[in-house]
């Protein structure tokens, strides 16, 4: 693995540790207000967030010429527009579905984009090794030991849910993979986020009735929702998912679930089983066999 892929590999794992941090302000903030409300609020704090880097970015590029300008511009606002649209669809499934099924069984659930990036990525001609393959193997089985309680997996109405969600993440993981490397990542992020927060502003009026006193209330879960998972994780996982395998990054972002887990040993005092224990081992099994050198079915090393 080359120097720059290892860098990005960390980078992606830092996203992995705030946003499994975060699921638990996800999880408290539906106590208070609506799905759509929540992330049209985090989200629209995430794209502020971002607004002052733009900025000073702004002031070094002005020597660009005008023709890399309107290209740049183009693929600035198709790819922020498309992303947004898939992260906002994504989130709004998680945070429904989070609301009526158990944390642990929502975990597993939405990390199954995992596997479903290399299934959809066979329609995009992007190819996996067996070693890949593999590696998604064992990461399954410690995202099951992790999360599930339970022998029996009984799917309901909002497990569905998440099951959209997890295929939506994976591919909105293969349209950053996609547009990444044409631009900034900090205007895709900050273009996606703003997107996503229309979207769910428009749902919110739709569907729900915002209140100021319940969101005054929530306004913890929601500030840090909004600017470490969305102004600082989402642009990380931009960044980092750069000349990086679309595989291999939703391998090691899927250990927000171990993240998560160990979050709630830590500062909640939820002890980890000996099954939860294994299943985060797995994991990192998994990760590690992932980013082994060998030689994957594309050719490269």
């Amino acid at each position: 693995m080359k120097l720059h892929q290892f860098r990005n590999s960390l980078i992606l794992l830092l996203t992995a540790t705030i946003w499994g941090t975060a699921f638990v302000a996800q999880s408290v903030a539906m106590d208070y207000i609506g799905p759509f409300t929540f992330n049209g609020i985090r989200f629209l704090i995430g794209g502020t967030v971002l607004l002052p880097f733009l900025f000073l970015m702004g002031k070094k590029k002005e020597e660009l010429s005008e023709t890399v300008g309107k290209q740049e511009k183009k693929t600035m606002w198709f790819g922020g527009i498309f992303c947004g649209i898939f992260l906002c669809i994504a989130s709004a499934f998680q945070q429904f579905g989070i609301k009526g099924t158990s944390v642990g069984k929502a975990g597993f659930i939405t990390a199954l984009y995992i596997i479903l990036v290399p299934v959809f990525g066979i329609f995009l001609h992007k190819k996996a090794g067996m070693q890949l393959w593999l590696s998604v193997l064992i990461a399954i089985a410690g995202l099951y030991l992790l999360c599930m309680k339970k022998e029996t997996f009984a799917l309901n109405h909002y497990d569905v849910i998440l099951l959209f969600s997890a295929a939506t993440f994976a591919l909105h993981i293969l349209c950053v993979d996609y547009f990444s490397p044409k631009m900034d990542s900090v205007k895709l992020s900050c273009i996606q986020f703003y997107v996503c927060a229309i979207l769910s502003f428009i749902m919110m009026f739709i569907t729900e009735h915002p209140d100021m006193s319940a969101i005054a209330t929530a306004w913890k879960p929601i500030l840090y929702a909004g600017v470490m998972s969305c102004g600082v994780a989402y642009t990380l996982q931009v960044v980092g998912q750069k000349d990086l395998n679309p595989v291999i990054a939703s391998l090691i972002m899927s250990l927000e679930s171990v993240v998560s887990a160990i979050a709630g040993w830590l500062i909640l005092g939820q002890r980890l089983t000996k099954r939860e224990t294994a299943g985060c081992v797995v994991m990192f099994v998994a990760i590690i066999l992932a980013q082994l050198p060998s030689k994957r079915a594309d050719g490269t090393q």
